[in-house]
């Protein structure tokens, strides 16, 4: 097995960054960014840690820990990592990173781990993480998402859409509506406001309005949050919400109205998004969890872009 060695020694959030960016799929929950909104709203802990393999650099690992009374209760989550390098993350890497985390943080009376790894589903990256001792929560399913890689030209991207997609998004652009895009936040209060009436009234599960509010501060300095608007005359009838951590992004979360739905407001959202986000520079879009038990059609819709289907190996404890 492979030599392995996490360096937890302090960084910087500039080191950090530089790190970052040259990995592709970042994940937003190990963006250093996010663990700053997550402390401010659940007064979790941060360590940040490089991956060596063979004493070579081979990735980076972002962990919120929790402890009382000097760690003798300690709660330790690992959240779509690690991330490696490119040439490193095999199943082999992955087993050697798992060892060396259960070595560092033994399980006892007293902590609790918690681990969903961004490793895809199938039985060598399971035991990958079984062998070092951690249980998978059989009754939780693997974390589905999809990628879409915009390093593909525009041209290519709008031909990858499924077909009915692709006319919902054509007659939505020859409708009334205008797409606006905010970097300065200027319409985050209206965006979550709207947001949060949206998912009272129809029920479903979502990230809070004051993490999002959050990582809203945290983000929109850094020129890495991103709300688009749709009008109908004037009036606001559906938004979204991107985050930017290094060369990814996320589709946070949107919301829609039933004018914005009978005019593909989302279809319209989602392809200017792609644009915007390929022009500065991002080459892989997360959009975000999708699932086949509550949501079966987000999933549909968001399949309708054209993007890989990924599901991960799921939680460890």
């Amino acid at each position: 097995m492979a030599e392995c060695v996490i360096d937890w020694s302090p960084m910087s959030l500039a080191a950090w960054d530089g790190y970052f960016k040259s990995i592709r799929r970042s994940t937003l929950l190990q963006h250093f960014t996010y663990a700053q909104a997550n402390r401010a709203v659940n007064q979790t802990g941060t360590k940040h840690g490089i991956i060596k393999i063979d004493g070579a650099n081979a990735g980076l690992i972002q962990l919120a820990e929790v402890g009382i009374l000097n760690n003798l209760i300690h709660a330790v989550s690992l959240d779509r990592g690690p991330l490696w390098f490119d040439g490193y993350g095999t199943a082999e890497h992955a087993a050697a990173f798992f060892c060396t985390f259960a070595r560092q943080f033994p399980k006892r009376l007293g902590r609790k781990i918690r681990l969903l790894p961004e490793l895809k589903d199938n039985n060598r990256n399971r035991m990958s993480v079984a062998r070092a001792g951690f249980l998978r929560r059989d009754g939780a399913p693997g974390y589905q998402t999809i990628w879409l890689d915009l390093t593909e030209s525009a041209e290519k991207l709008r031909a990858n859409l499924n077909g009915k997609w692709r006319n919902i998004l054509s007659k939505s652009e020859r409708s009334c509506l205008a797409i606006s895009d905010d970097w300065s936040g200027t319409t985050a209060v209206d965006f979550l406001n709207a947001y949060e009436a949206d998912r009272i009234a129809r029920g479903y599960d979502g990230p809070s309005t004051k993490l999002l509010g959050q990582l809203l501060d945290f983000m929109v300095p850094r020129q890495e949050a991103l709300i688009l608007n749709a009008t109908e005359r004037g009036r606001l009838v559906a938004a979204i919400l991107i985050l930017l951590h290094g060369s990814s992004a996320t589709y946070q979360v949107g919301w829609t109205s039933t004018s914005g739905r009978r005019l593909g407001a989302h279809h319209q959202l989602l392809w200017q998004a792609m644009l915007r986000l390929k022009n500065r520079g991002i080459r892989d879009f997360d959009l975000g969890g999708v699932n086949d038990e509550g949501a079966k059609g987000v999933k549909k819709f968001k399949q309708g872009l054209g993007g890989q289907d990924v599901t991960l190996a799921g939680f460890f404890s």
